[in-house]
């Protein structure tokens, strides 16, 4: 097909798309392609489902669409007319399931979701728990559509905001929609788009950028990288109305060069968009030019800072820089010129919210953080994966009704939000809501979208000296409070987790924290010691435990703790013996026991006990001398 040359043309095509791609008579089946499921075996299964059908005749339509979420059950996939949902496909479950659901009607139930191995398979989707709660607006058509053909796009509803833009607003009632709609940034920082799409459109620089941040740095989060791999039109329309609204010609998408699968979809849906008619000059008839590069970031964590990012952008190692001025300005942005940067899920609220309206989003969520939130929920919780959910839920409803609550049934002890420059959130916030505001008030953040779950095997000291680790890791240097700061509090942590630990050491922490979050010249810097700071907050006794004690409770420290072997417990088995290194576990005629002369506390036999009888004690605290700071 030619170029689309009017808004009429895409009405057209859409029109005909929409009687044509998803006929709800045809069998078909969502694979899911995303990462996570690609991982797991997706291209196995999708050969698997070909070949059968090839063997039995069937006309079969393969939708490999982008993530469905729930990534800790991939393969996942959807059989259409039916419905029917099926998880841990394994590609000899094709023969199975094209027999009894694609010909019989009738589910195939080896392959049905269950809660555990007692209860009764759930077959829709819409029923499974983890999907319940969830509400999709920037992921709405990942699981729906095969992110690599723009007609399916289309056929969905896709680029109808930009046609109702460019057919019936200004750029300035486009704005405006944005701006009544509060969207705030999903990035983290949480500033209202509509006010920084303003401040740019008020810069009277004519060239102009549209940059979209992909670099999504944070352990463990692929709320982006979903976005991007999954629905990449969703984003472009994004930024089109981005452009439209303040006057720019000129996009960029900043992607992590660990990212190679959501290059590869970008490039080709790029090439897709322009042959259409959709990106580059005069779109759509309506005067509009605009353009898409992609440019791969090095890997550096520091890059997701605006400034940062600019910097890398323009071929320079990735500093931050001080502003004033801003990117928005004159001086601020790529080589000079005034630029408007969202990260990838804020632009792909942007559509529907110009379809609908604004009312339509602030009525859902919170007055204060409307729309909703993308989470990759991680940890120690049941269903892992990616969820989005109305702002205003609670933590407690993310990690137990959607999450499917703590595996093996261990205690609830934390949840870390915002990246590993969040905050640790206590089991006596379990009912917070879920927004920008209520997360800020107890010391934790919103963050880009990480949410990890600790039971009470996690040692909380041990878990801040994990994410400080990598926030110092990551530190650019440029500015001292971050680089040394960091480093001391590391060296102090370091010393607590290994029994070394000294009175004055908590409060030394956290002054160091202090004074690092107000003089770091980024974002990074400024909240590095969130995690340090948060769990001397919520957990201090545990702190108090290594310093004092020499006693890890979570029993996740090497160099802390008595080590005995409870006599009664234990059945002489020896795997003690063989594990110590040192020669601390003797043998006697009927039974072992640890020198305390010998023993390094190295966890090496309480490791290799089979039945727990390898105990470990607190020491006898001593007094120790308060040092002066």
């Amino acid at each position: 097909m030619g170029k689309l040359q009017t808004i009429a043309d895409l009405t057209n095509l859409r029109r005909l798309l929409e009687e044509e791609t998803f006929k709800p008579d045809v069998a078909r089946i969502r694979l899911c392609s995303g990462t996570a499921c690609t991982a797991t075996g997706t291209p196995k299964v999708l050969t698997a489902l070909e070949e059968e059908a090839a063997k039995r005749g069937i006309t079969l339509d393969v939708v490999r669409t982008g993530c469905q979420g729930l990534c800790q059950k991939g393969p996942v996939m959807r059989v259409e007319p039916q419905g029917i949902f099926y998880q841990k496909v394994k590609p000899d479950h094709a023969k199975s399931i094209l027999a009894y659901t694609v010909v019989g009607g009738t589910p195939f139930r080896q392959s049905l979701y269950r809660e555990n191995i007692l209860s009764e398979p759930i077959p829709e989707m819409t029923d499974v728990p983890f999907y319940q709660k969830q509400l999709r607006i920037a992921l709405r058509n990942n699981g729906v559509i095969d992110p690599k053909n723009i007609y399916h796009y289309i056929a969905v509803g896709g680029y109808r905001a930009l046609e109702k833009a460019l057919g019936s607003m200004t750029p300035d009632q486009v704005l405006s929609e944005v701006d009544k709609a509060n969207l705030r940034g999903r990035g983290g920082a949480g500033f209202p788009a509509g006010k920084k799409w303003k401040h740019t459109k008020g810069d009277k620089t004519k060239v102009k950028f549209v940059i979209a941040n992909g670099d999504e740095g944070d352990p463990g989060a692929f709320m982006d990288r979903s976005v991007m791999e999954g629905d990449p039109h969703s984003l472009f329309e994004g930024m089109l109305l981005c452009a439209y609204a303040i006057g720019a010609e000129y996009g960029m998408i900043y992607v992590r060069h660990e990212y190679p699968l959501a290059v590869k979809n970008l490039s080709l849906a790029i090439k897709q968009a322009e042959d259409l008619g959709l990106l580059g000059k005069n779109v759509l008839g309506s005067g509009l030019n605009f353009t898409i590069d992609i440019r791969e970031g090095a890997g550096a964590f520091v890059c997701g800072e605006s400034t940062a990012l600019v910097a890398s952008i323009e071929g320079e190692r990735g500093f931050p820089r001080p502003r004033p001025p801003r990117l928005s300005e004159r001086g601020g942005g790529p080589w000079g010129y005034p630029s408007n940067l969202n990260n990838i899920e804020t632009y792909a609220c942007v559509p529907p919210i110009i379809e609908k309206g604004a009312d339509w989003f602030l009525g859902i969520g919170t007055k204060t953080s409307p729309g909703t939130k993308v989470f990759a929920l991680t940890g120690k919780v049941v269903n892992t994966g990616l969820v989005e959910v109305p702002m205003g839920i609670t933590l407690r409803e993310i990690i137990y009704d959607i999450g499917g609550g703590l595996m093996n049934d261990k205690k609830f002890k934390a949840v870390q939000t915002g990246g590993p420059s969040g905050g640790c959130i206590p089991e006596q916030h379990l009912d917070l809501p879920v927004d920008f505001d209520s997360l800020a008030s107890v010391g934790s953040m919103m963050g880009s979208g990480g949410m990890v779950v600790m039971d009470e095997d996690n040692c909380m000291v041990d878990v801040a000296k994990y994410f400080l680790s990598f926030c110092q890791s990551e530190s650019c240097g440029k500015c001292p409070p971050c680089r040394i700061g960091t480093y001391q509090m590391l060296e102090i942590l370091q010393r607590i987790t290994s029994g070394k630990g000294e009175a004055g050491d908590i409060e030394r922490l956290e002054e160091i924290g202090k004074l690092i979050k107000d003089g770091a010249l980024c974002g990074l810097g400024n909240s590095a010691p969130n995690p340090v700071l948060t769990t001397i907050k919520y957990f201090r006794e545990e702190y108090e435990e290594h310093i004092h004690d020499k006693y890890c409770r979570a029993k996740a420290c090497s160099g802390l703790g008595k080590f005995r072997i409870e006599h009664e417990e234990c059945f002489l088995c020896g795997l003690c013996k063989e594990a110590c290194a040192f020669d601390a576990v003797k043998e006697t005629q009927d039974s072992y026991f640890i020198d305390q002369d010998y023993c390094t506390k190295c966890k090496a036999c309480y490791a290799a006990c089979p039945i727990n009888a390898v105990k470990v004690e607190k020491q006898a605290r001593r007094a120790v001398k308060q040092e002066v700071v």
